[in-house]
């Protein structure tokens, strides 16, 4: 195996470890995120039934569905972030050399951190075309509400993939694709363009950590419209989405720690 595989196979494991701890970490806010967000859109969630905020959606959710409905869709979601960050880390590292090559970040500041942006912006690009349906899928499942067996619309993350593909083709697993790559290559870009940046320049790797997901959680939404301009609640959910981003600087952080060890 060449340098370059064995690189790029300990980015994609590093990425992925860390990526399946934290999720796992913040699952519980990923599912009351979700469940804002797509509520109005539920056809198992009626007008009377509606979540009022952050705080009725924790208080119902044990109460209505159980303790463990906290973290219903975190394996699909563990299944997706696994090998999402795993290749946005490795693909980033690759492009990094594409767009960085001979470039000196003491005396090239501006160039060093746009090259940082492009990279972080073509690496969520490139991941996205592999495991968007994983995406897709995630949000369908953390969405459905039913309580067990008939009052839910999927069993799992395979039965999900197979309805959707049967009801709409290919072409159902990827849709909002057009609208989430737009969004992606922003996210990416701050996500990891203003950490690996400011890393090198400032103390402190996790509240550095902290700021980029936090930021950058503004361009990213989990798409249930037909296009853009059907969306009008763009910021539904955000204040948990900020508390999700705590899960975003463990990831940045748990990445160069682990890759301290391989």
């Amino acid at each position: 195996m060449t340098d370059a595989a064995v690189s790029f196979a300990k980015d994609f494991l590093a990425g992925g470890v860390a990526a399946a701890i934290s999720k796992t970490a913040v699952a519980p806010i990923e599912r009351v995120k979700l469940l804002l967000q797509v509520q109005h859109a539920s056809k198992q969630i009626t007008a009377d039934k509606q979540y009022k905020g952050i705080i009725d959606c924790v208080v119902r959710i044990p109460k209505e569905q159980g303790v463990l409905s906290f973290w219903r869709g975190n394996l699909a979601n563990v299944i997706r972030y696994f090998p999402t960050q795993a290749l946005n880390f490795a693909f980033k590292d690759k492009y990094k050399q594409i767009f960085l090559g001979g470039v000196d970040k003491r005396t090239q500041f501006w160039r060093y951190f746009a090259g940082n942006l492009a990279s972080g912006g073509a690496a969520g690009a490139t991941s996205l075309c592999f495991v968007y349906p994983l995406d897709f899928a995630r949000t369908r499942l953390a969405a459905d509400v039913g309580k067990a067996g008939a009052e839910r619309e999927f069993r799992g993350l395979g039965d999900c993939l197979v309805k959707i593909y049967k009801s709409d083709g290919i072409k159902g697993l990827y849709q909002g694709f057009n609208v989430s790559v737009q969004g992606i290559i922003i996210y990416r870009a701050a996500y990891f363009g203003i950490y690996d940046t400011a890393k090198g320049k400032f103390a402190g790797g996790f509240f550095i950590g902290l700021q980029s997901p936090t930021l950058s959680l503004f361009f990213a939404a989990d798409i249930m419209y037909t296009g853009t301009l059907d969306c009008k609640a763009f910021f539904k959910g955000a204040w948990s989405n900020v508390l999700r981003g705590m899960g975003g600087a463990f990831v940045l952080v748990l990445y160069d720690e682990i890759k301290k060890y391989t």
